[in-house]
């Protein structure tokens, strides 16, 4: 593969802070409306989650600033940019459970594409930031697995 260009960076970086905001979205959607015996262990966990995409988003749309660009900021621009869906239908636990890991997993294969390109742009600050964040998505998708596992 080929050098990529800053551009394709700033693109990348700009789907990350869109799919972050959808995950932060639909993790508040699943604190809310979670159901069943695990309750109390599930919407504390999905807050701890949307505290942590919050975050992320944050820390990603500084770093696109940094470097010159100009994050996507507004719900019509998350919808448009993520390459993931919104919650629309009520999911029981499992299925929220289920489709985070779907959603935390396909976010981590972005994110480990991201830390490719900006290693070849021997950009060390994105690279950091999207490898910090796949060990997080790592860690969860594996959690969150574990339950599903019973």
């Amino acid at each position: 593969m080929g050098l990529q260009t800053k551009v394709e960076l700033e693109k990348e970086l700009n789907v990350q802070i869109a799919n972050w905001s959808v995950l932060y979205t639909k993790l508040h959607q699943h604190h809310w409306y979670v159901k069943g015996p695990l309750f109390f262990t599930l919407h504390e966990k999905f807050e701890e989650l949307y505290n942590e995409a919050a975050a992320a988003v944050d820390e990603i749309a500084e770093r696109l600033l940094a470097i010159g660009g100009k994050p996507v900021s507004t719900l019509k621009e998350f919808i448009e940019t993520s390459t993931l869906t919104e919650t629309t239908e009520k999911l029981t636990a499992s299925e929220m459970v289920r489709s985070l890991v779907e959603d935390f997993s396909q976010v981590n294969t972005q994110l480990k594409a991201l830390a490719e390109h900006a290693d070849q742009l021997d950009d060390t600050i994105t690279n950091d930031l999207a490898v910090s964040l796949i060990g997080n998505i790592e860690k969860h998708v594996w959690m969150l697995t574990a339950y599903l596992s019973e």
